[in-house]
């Protein structure tokens, strides 16, 4: 597989996105490079001399004939509207083609100031790029569908900032996902009553990523746009869900138009579960708290809608809304049976609802509930250090003793010898962090990201041999 620029995004012009340069950083040095993915983008063979010269100063890839772009979008933030945000501190660094025809970027974060930065230095702690890697990586080894973390350097620079330690160790991270085409880009046009450009940006996501809505036109196209982004997105808050994430900022701008996860900042996962577990800090209502995070989804994409109603017909969008509640309820059980190791089945989404009602009561550790019963009745139960009882559980467990098995060798994986799975609590990420703050100690880091590809291995949810889009959607 060689390296396959294309030009997408870059061709719709400058109503779409900015040109910028990237800042220039005194002492780039590479902490993180996800080799699996390089190689299947073609970029396996780089030598550690290219990988600076690109992913830390960002010179041209080969053959991709454009400058950085900070794209252009507007936003819902906390359900307040702001039109006075885009990539701020990051940019469409270059689009290519993977090994099945599909359209990537790499997106950056940490690269530098930009015309929408407002009085943000631009920039990226370490610690941030540090939790970003985390994140993509556990979720992806949980099979949703996430943006990579593709590389990190560490720049050199000192940064300061009211929420960490100061000064803090500055780092520029690229990322790698299917879209960063957001809810907030088609809002920026709505808002600026820019209806050329909607139906210019509605044509170019179909061509990119839905081709089999490209020949619809007007209305029509608006509808089955919105219809197959719904379809997407209740997906992704079900994955969200079945994993335990709360992502933390489920803003308009930082939901896109192929349901792909990305951008984390005050993720958390849930010890335990908990719906009124909140990431941030500053989310002092709860708003995108890990219960009310379908919710969340559901009111951007009705943002969305609204966008669209200058190129669309209002009955039709709402219809395509209405789907949203049976959507998620389906995707919830897919995502739930997918975790248990189980084949789906029609008493599926009572069992679901069953085990979520014994973990809620238990307050047992939620990532081993998972663990513990993964493949059903062939699973590690019996041997379990938890103790699994209780009308609760005796509930789930009738319901659960119908389901088959799904794919059982994997129990054969080194990951199920394990009396404990890896989990990505806030205490576990801060003590692998502890030491590369400390003392520039990577050890423990290292080790997590490698427990974590052992759980990727384990679960091998990724039907998707790219990694990228789960099997029934492909």
């Amino acid at each position: 597989m060689s390296f396959q620029p294309e030009s997408a995004f870059a061709l719709l012009g400058a109503d779409f996105a900015d040109a910028v340069d990237p800042a220039g950083f005194p002492e780039p040095k590479l902490r993180w490079w996800n080799d699996r993915w390089a190689q299947t983008v073609g970029l396996g063979d780089l030598t550690q001399a290219e990988k600076r010269t690109h992913f830390a100063g960002f010179a041209p890839l080969q053959g991709y004939p454009h400058r950085p772009l900070s794209m252009r979008y507007h936003g819902h933030q906390f359900r307040h509207y702001n039109p006075q945000i885009g990539d701020g501190r990051g940019f469409l660094f270059a689009q290519f083609r993977d090994p099945a025809g599909r359209l990537l970027d790499f997106g950056t974060k940490g690269s530098g100031q930009t015309p929408w930065s407002r009085t943000g230095d631009g920039r990226l702690t370490l610690k941030g790029a540090v939790r970003e890697i985390l994140a993509a990586e556990m979720l992806e080894a949980l099979g949703v569908y996430t943006s990579k973390a593709f590389c990190v350097f560490e720049t050199g620079d000192q940064l300061h900032r009211h929420d960490e330690p100061s000064p803090a160790r500055g780092a520029v991270l690229t990322r790698l996902q299917h879209s960063h085409v957001r809810f907030g880009t088609f809002q920026r046009h709505a808002y600026e009553q820019a209806e050329d450009r909607l139906n210019v940006l509605l044509d170019h996501v179909a061509d990119a990523y839905y081709p089999g809505i490209s020949p619809l036109t007007g209305a029509e196209k608006s509808r089955a746009f919105l219809d197959t982004v719904t379809g997407a997105s209740a997906r992704l808050a079900a994955q969200w869900m079945a994993a335990g994430f709360v992502h933390g900022v489920l803003n308009t701008d930082n939901l896109n138009v192929t349901g792909e996860s990305f951008d984390y900042g005050p993720w958390r996962f849930l010890p335990t579960y908990k719906p009124g577990f909140t990431a941030a800090y500053f989310d002092e209502t709860g708003l995108y708290a890990y219960a009310r995070q379908p919710e969340a989804v559901f009111w951007a994409l009705q943002q969305l809608a609204v966008s669209l109603l200058p190129i669309g017909e209002q009955d039709a969008l709402v219809d395509v809304l209405n789907t949203f509640p049976e959507r998620y309820t389906a995707e919830m059980t897919r995502a739930w049976c997918r975790r248990l190791g189980v084949v789906e089945q029609p008493e599926s989404e009572a069992m679901v609802r069953a085990f979520i009602a014994f973990l809620h009561a238990s307050q047992l550790p939620f990532e081993a509930a998972i663990f513990d019963h993964f493949c059903g009745d062939l699973s590690r139960i019996a041997d379990a250090p938890r103790d699994y009882s209780g009308a609760e559980y005796d509930a789930f467990r009738q319901l659960f003793s119908a389901h088959a098995p799904d794919r059982p060798e994997r129990l054969a994986y080194a990951y199920f010898e394990r009396p404990d799975p890896v989990h990505m609590t806030i205490d576990v990420m801060e003590a692998a962090w502890a030491p590369v703050h400390e003392k520039d100690d990577w050890t423990a880091l290292n080790t997590l990201f490698s427990e974590i590809a052992q759980a990727r291995s384990g679960y091998d949810l990724g039907r998707d041999r790219l990694g990228f889009l789960p099997e029934e959607t492909d």
